[in-house]
């Protein structure tokens, strides 16, 4: 009896958790419709935001009161990957909906869209040219919050341990703070800052005020999609590629790390495996894309260091933003932008990829394993990386799980290539 008790109050707690993160999902789906105090014309739209809006708030609240119970335990890691699965696919179905009401694309290429947009993939279906205000705000707000991730934004509202099963589960066991609770309201504040920064920079060099909060928020989640046909190429500008490549380097950049600029530690944020890999790829990549691709298409100078610059760290930080098309480019430019994608941005930052810090410690790996090659059997050598403010010693088993994540991650890939030139797609 005594663990069928148990069991109703595990259960309960996961249900719980789920409706809060959907309550959190309803109201978030209401904010496209503040696009209602500027623009009359898409009155006409907001009913599809309305109603699965106020069913995601409804089903959220009464899953969340109905079922929630005095915790005296954390939801476990399995137990928060079941409400992130869970709440994810909920919350990706509901918020497909505004795409099929309005723009009448297929439900199937709705959830495409969702998913891209949740998972800051980038990429879209939707033609930003026909598309609403409306439209185009709640796939940049749903690129933001996919950024900082459900879990986080739910842990910022709800009082109590039970997060850490559920931000771990979502893949952010990094802490700020000892506190899970206090941990997710540091990064929600970094976050916000970084995007508050953005609009304003970008109101600054040209934008308007829609354009500037779309594009700070698809640079900050390093999602990169756009309300212009030709992405950042749209303003041909100097200043506005200048302003997204710090936006993205920010996005790029672990949340503990930049905690630790916040906080003055320099001098830790400087021996971090993932800032010096991200300080040598940067430049390194920007030289050889300008010798061997951008200054053999674009004649002037400015022009092809400008692109150089740009592409490179729009790839390296998976935001997927452009200012220029492909078609020129040689196969040198394409395979380096492919290569930098697949490495990635910082752990528990809002990029995707293998993460750099996971490259770092690999070749870490290499260079002590060669050394013990070239030492006495006797000899002991050690790898010791930096990871936030702490150096750690790496085991066998954190290589192991590395080297099994690589593996899936470039099977993965590999598997959808064959794919899409199954398809009829070009391999380029």
């Amino acid at each position: 009896m005594r663990n069928q008790e148990y069991l109703r109050q595990r259960y309960a707690a996961i249900v719980s958790a789920v409706g809060m993160i959907l309550l959190m999902g309803g109201i978030l789906m209401s904010s496209p419709l503040l696009v209602l105090l500027v623009d009359r014309e898409e009155f006409a739209h907001a009913a599809s935001f309305i109603e699965p809006a106020g069913s995601m708030i409804l089903l959220g609240w009464v899953l969340w009161r109905g079922f929630r119970r005095p915790l005296e335990h954390t939801l476990t890691v399995p137990e928060g990957g079941i409400v992130v699965v869970v709440s994810w696919i909920l919350v990706i179905l509901f918020s497909a909906w505004p795409f099929t009401s309005i723009l009448g694309l297929a439900y199937s290429r709705s959830v495409f869209e969702a998913v891209s947009g949740w998972t800051t993939t980038g990429l879209s279906v939707v033609d930003v040219a026909t598309a609403g205000r409306m439209v185009l705000l709640w796939r940049s707000v749903i690129q933001m919050v996919g950024g900082a991730g459900l879990a986080v934004l739910m842990m910022s509202a709800v009082v109590g341990p039970v997060g850490v099963g559920i931000t771990s589960a979502e893949g952010r066991g990094d802490q700020l703070a000892p506190n899970v609770r206090r941990s997710a309201h540091l990064v929600l504040i970094i976050y916000i800052g970084y995007a508050l920064s953005g609009i304003l920079a970008y109101r600054v060099v040209g934008m308007s005020w829609f354009d500037a909060v779309n594009h700070s928020f698809a640079a900050v989640s390093t999602g990169g999609v756009s309300t212009r046909v030709e992405n950042i190429g749209y303003w041909n500008s100097a200043a506005v590629e200048a302003v997204s490549v710090v936006l993205m380097i920010l996005g790029n950049m672990s949340f503990v790390t930049a905690w630790l600029l916040w906080r003055g530690k320099l001098r830790l944020v400087m021996k971090n495996g993932e800032v010096r890999l991200m300080a040598f790829l940067i430049p390194v990549s920007i030289a050889a894309a300008f010798l061997w691709t951008t200054s053999a298409i674009y004649p002037r100078m400015e022009k092809a260091i400008r692109v150089a610059v740009f592409e490179t760290v729009s790839a390296l930080t998976t935001t997927g933003f452009s200012s220029v098309v492909y078609d020129d480019w040689n196969g040198f430019g394409v395979f380096m932008l492919v290569v930098l994608m697949l490495i990635g941005g910082g752990t528990c930052s809002t990029a995707g990829g293998i993460k750099q810090f996971r490259v770092h410690l690999l070749w870490r790996m290499l260079c002590v394993e060669l050394r013990r090659q070239m030492l006495p059997r006797t000899a002991v050598s050690e790898c010791a990386v930096w990871e936030g403010d702490k150096r750690v010693f790496v085991d066998d088993g954190r290589v192991r799980q590395v080297m099994i994540f690589l593996f899936v991650y470039l099977a993965i890939y590999v598997l959808g290539v064959l794919n899409l030139c199954a398809c009829g797609f070009r391999l380029a």
